[in-house]
């Protein structure tokens, strides 16, 4: 019996070939594609690849070159509320936000499967460069591109019904398949941007300032011994790690740049510091997910932010019951408590971004990072 897939289509190259490629797989396919954000700016590279109206147009296109159906799902407001709203209140906050993993988590796995299962389509596919079996989540043959990262929170019945037909591929081939095979769209460029922000310098800053104005502080900045070097119009507009566009240098340094080691968000005060102070120690996590057989303490590779390397890492937190162990594989959910230790060390570690506990290739889970003990 052929089985019906629904394929999430951006129009991006991507998903293109993954839907191309399904199609010569002989399932039934079905294109979706979320309507998520309204662009004010238009023309070419006026905003980053994901679902603005041309690209809904150019997944039409492959979708008739291909011959199948495709459907358009207005899902703004649930992407403003669930996404957008969570991202500029982390900025406010003195966070760093990870919203590619929310918007997996909150809105797009959760519509297509529901819609999935309004049309009758048994499994899901989408353009992410990763791997599933089992209701096991692995990151993508190429290191380059791997988007497991993204995908941390996606529960094991998600992923048995879940298909990553990019996820033995590098983006290179993907590239020249969409060429060779005359996709729409196949030559389009890539943003390493945000759906929603858009391109250019200070894309974010402008986007939170739109958003929040009335809530935008001024606040000192200060050095490692508490004397201020500057001042600041928000803290929005810093991440730790940050080193351009502070305006300051280390104290008792003319030389060594100054790199922004904490931001208290009650004081609206930015903390700077030597490259040395952005080591950390520790992290505790929320919204914590770990699948079913994860029993802690476990040693695992933490990716503290997406393109990290990872580093070795214990996590340790609430033990679980071993009827949990031993029942259905789902991930444990709001695990609260979890915390991590960095055995070497880490660098850079936020509040506000995801860490990704694996085992090799395999993912573990994560959560969202919470506070940082340096």
């Amino acid at each position: 019996m052929v089985k019906r897939v629904l394929v999430a289509m951006s129009g991006g190259v991507d998903s293109s070939v993954a839907a191309a490629r399904l199609c010569d797989e002989g399932f039934d396919v079905v294109g979706c594609t979320l309507h998520l954000w309204d662009y004010p700016e238009s023309g070419p590279g006026s905003h980053a690849r994901c679902c603005a109206p041309e690209d809904q147009y150019d997944a039409r296109r492959v979708a008739d070159m291909l011959g199948f159906p495709h459907f358009t799902f207005d899902r703004r407001a649930l992407f403003a509320k669930n996404v957008v709203e969570p991202f500029v209140d982390a900025y406010i906050a003195g966070e760093t936000p990870s919203p590619c993993t929310t918007c997996n988590r909150t809105v797009k796995l959760r519509e297509l499967f529901d819609i999935a299962d309004k049309l009758g389509a048994e499994l899901v596919a989408t353009g992410h460069y990763a791997r599933t079996t089992d209701g096991q989540l692995f990151a993508g043959r190429d290191p380059n591109k791997d988007q497991s990262y993204f995908l941390y929170a996606t529960p094991p019945e998600m992923l048995r019904r879940m298909l990553f037909p990019l996820g033995e591929s590098t983006k290179e081939q993907v590239r020249a398949e969409a060429v060779a095979r005359k996709l729409p769209g196949a030559g389009k460029g890539e943003s390493q941007e945000l759906c929603f922000v858009g391109d250019g310098a200070g894309a974010y800053t402008r986007f939170v300032e739109e958003r929040a104005k009335p809530r935008l502080r001024p606040g000192p900045i200060v050095d490692e011994s508490g004397q201020v070097v500057g001042a600041h119009d928000g803290i929005h507009r810093f991440t730790v790690g940050q080193r351009k566009g502070l305006g300051v240098v280390t104290r008792g340094t003319s030389d060594e740049p100054a790199f922004v080691t904490r931001i208290e968000s009650a004081t609206a005060t930015v903390h700077v510091g030597a490259r040395s102070d952005l080591g950390a120690t520790s992290a505790t996590l929320r919204d914590v997910v770990l699948a079913s057989d994860v029993q802690l303490p476990r040693e695992a590779l933490a990716r503290v932010r997406y393109r990290h390397t990872g580093v070795r890492a214990v996590a340790d937190g609430p033990s679980r019951p071993q009827s949990d162990l031993e029942g259905p594989s789902r991930p444990q959910s709001d695990l609260e408590g979890t915390s991590l230790r960095f055995v070497d060390g880490a660098s850079a570690v936020s509040p506000g971004q995801v860490a990704v506990l694996y085992d090799g290739d395999r993912v573990l889970g994560g959560g969202v990072i919470a506070e940082v003990t340096r």
